[in-house]
């Protein structure tokens, strides 16, 4: 039960973190400056990447190698795999990147504002699956050490995931949104990460021997949403400066979450 609700309450923690930032909408009426939109997803990039690295990548080394098997193939095979699998949603699923407006997928009608909710409900997508996986491996080791890791991605996600909910609502709201609808938008957005980290769990608890394979899958899928949308979205524009030192500031700060307190 103690499992259950330490997994609960850090997937429920990244969702509440989204639909805060989300709400932000009922404050400012007007899309944020383009600069702070390059920061955010700037510091969202430098968070996922440093995620990937020591939340996900190392321990699913190092949990193959405690498996007494060769460490970098799952994680490697993993990573391969999770790349190929947002690829293949970036490829099917309709949706318009935030600043460039660039639409990618399968060609569609639908209006800017469902494909700008839908880009950020699939970058969701694999922030959702590292959390539940962080728990799900913290549960199979019983270790309090773990929990902490667990907690510390958990934190981590979720201070990114305050200004992603604020860089979806404004500008649903500057789309001519309502700022109750631009809201429940983002919320919806940030759906996927509970359901998507339970059902990792889940998988993983039956399959214990593919949890580093699972793990380096989420790290995998983390890394072609960095590099595939929002390096290039932050670096938008006359001056790469903001996207940049986003970046910069989000791998610190993950980094440091990370090692201080996992």
């Amino acid at each position: 039960m103690e499992q259950i609700l330490l997994t609960g309450g850090g997937l429920g923690f990244i969702f509440l973190m989204t639909c805060l930032g989300g709400a932000t909408v009922f404050i400012f009426r007007k899309s944020a400056p383009k600069g702070f939109r390059q920061i955010v997803l700037g510091f969202a990039a430098g968070v996922m990447i440093a995620a990937s690295v020591w939340s996900l990548l190392i321990p699913a080394i190092e949990e193959a190698e405690a498996q007494g098997g060769v460490g970098w193939v799952p994680a490697a095979c993993g990573f391969a795999f999770g790349v190929l699998f947002l690829f293949g949603l970036d490829s099917f699923i309709p949706h318009l990147h935030i600043l460039s407006g660039t639409r990618e997928g399968s060609p569609s009608t639908s209006k800017r504002t469902t494909l700008l909710f839908l880009a950020m409900t699939i970058h969701n997508i694999p922030e959702g699956m590292a959390v539940g996986l962080s728990f799900a491996l913290a549960a199979q080791r019983d270790d309090p050490a773990m929990y902490a890791a667990a907690l510390t991605l958990a934190l981590g996600i979720g201070i990114q995931n305050f200004p992603e909910g604020a860089a979806i609502s404004l500008p649903l709201r500057q789309e001519g949104v309502s700022s109750g609808k631009a809201f429940k938008m983002a919320c919806l957005s940030g759906v996927v990460e509970p359901i998507f980290g339970g059902l990792t769990v889940l998988l993983s608890m039956w399959l214990i021997p593919l949890m580093p394979w699972f793990l380096s899958f989420a790290a995998g899928a983390m890394i072609y949403v960095v590099v595939e949308e929002l390096i290039p979205e932050a670096n938008l524009g006359e001056h790469s400066h903001p996207g940049t030192l986003g970046v910069m500031v989000g791998f610190l700060l993950m980094m440091t979450l990370d090692v201080a307190l996992g």
